[in-house]
């Protein structure tokens, strides 16, 4: 019960703090986040299971949600995605060596950091399985907070900047996608049953994509990849809510969906958020704030680099970087928060496109970056 107690409160407190917004500006469901580190520095506990269960929950419902529309989107500009997601981890890895080597910062550390400030699991899991250096994790711990504050705060501030109506964009964007709407539509799906709401699909979809996830692949360089636990039933999403759209049987519709969607984020943030927090400021004190900076800048720069190439080189809807960014900077959190600030989950699109080569390549610039450093 206690357990219970615990991530009900950390979601209440959350979810009103996160209600305050500044000029239009607010952390939205990312406030969990911040509680939960509260929570977690307090002496707290969660069981890691809540977060992975939220993190499937969550991409698959992501995923379920973009299939109808995806691959459209994905044949039109396929090449501006894969560009994109290369030139964000390549512009991480760089400033990540650069900063490093100017301060002097041991490769684990660097490592870390780099993974930490991609909020990326997958390249910390692989940093620590290439070199057993116990000060990979205090990186990723130290930069991650901001890995996740930042671009949240990111996709929100740059429109913003760039003196563009969110709202309009997202318009426009539909209208690429073929939809005239910017809210988000029903797709053409069969009626779900009372009793199952669609759930039966939905169970069946994350437990492949789990499956799927498991799969390990070996790249040049010894470098083994899997999509794992957020990859797997992302993919899978996608592919069912593509192809099953017009099949005759009981598929969850959009708001279904985007219910299970914030479920998922909340548990998942809430489960990061505790785990980061204990022994986050002992951290600090013994590595100092130089490296919190470090991971300031190996989040900023990319994005802002990224953004400059899709909408100066690649020509993108604003709708489409933003989420584009997200997938690129492998951030979960700060697309819940883009969904709830552009009002549509059209931004999904593009995070899903994004996001492979963002995967493959942040695992790689890891292991990279412990080599060079």
């Amino acid at each position: 019960m206690q357990l219970v107690l615990v991530i009900f409160g950390i979601a209440a407190i959350g979810y009103l703090l996160g209600s305050i917004q500044i000029k239009g500006i607010g952390l939205g469901t990312s406030m969990v986040l911040m509680v939960a580190l509260v929570f977690g520095h307090l002496g707290f506990e969660v069981p890691g299971v809540i977060k992975d269960f939220g993190l499937v929950i969550f991409v698959g419902s992501v995923g379920l949600i973009a299939g109808p529309v995806f691959f459209q989107n994905f044949k039109q500009k396929a090449f501006a995605y894969i560009i994109l997601g290369a030139v964000i981890i390549a512009a991480g890895v760089s400033t990540t060596w650069a900063v490093c080597s100017l301060m002097d910062t041991p490769a684990g550390l660097g490592a870390g950091i780099f993974s930490g400030a991609l909020t990326s699991t997958p390249a910390l899991a692989a940093a620590m399985e290439a070199a057993a250096d116990p000060l990979i994790p205090v990186g990723y711990g130290i930069a991650y907070l901001f890995g996740v504050i930042g671009v949240v705060l990111y996709v929100q501030v740059c429109p913003k900047i760039l003196g563009k109506d969110l709202q309009k964009e997202a318009a426009e964007f539909a209208a690429f996608l073929g939809d005239s709407s910017n809210e988000a539509k029903e797709m053409p799906r069969h009626k779900p049953s009372p009793e199952a709401a669609g759930l039966p699909v939905i169970t069946i979809v994350l437990l492949m994509g789990l499956l799927l996830g498991k799969v390990s692949i070996a790249l040049p360089g010894g470098i083994q990849f899997s999509l794992g636990t957020t990859g797997g039933p992302l993919f899978l999403g996608i592919l069912a809510g593509y192809f099953l759209q017009k099949a005759p049987i009981a598929l969850p519709d959009t708001k279904t969906l985007g219910a299970l969607r914030e479920l998922g984020l909340m548990l998942f943030l809430i489960g990061a958020g505790v785990d980061a927090g204990q022994g986050f400021l002992e951290v600090l004190r013994n590595y100092g704030w130089q490296l919190f900076v470090q991971g300031l800048l190996i989040t900023l720069v990319p994005m802002i680099i990224g953004s400059f190439v899709a909408i100066k080189l690649l020509k993108l809807n604003t709708i489409a970087v933003l989420g584009a960014i997200c997938g690129g900077m492998t951030s979960t959190p700060a697309l819940g928060a883009l969904i709830s600030s552009a009002k549509t989950d059209q931004v999904t699109v593009a995070y899903a496109a994004t996001y492979p080569i963002a995967l493959i390549l942040v695992v790689a610039g890891a292991q990279i970056l412990l080599a060079i450093l």
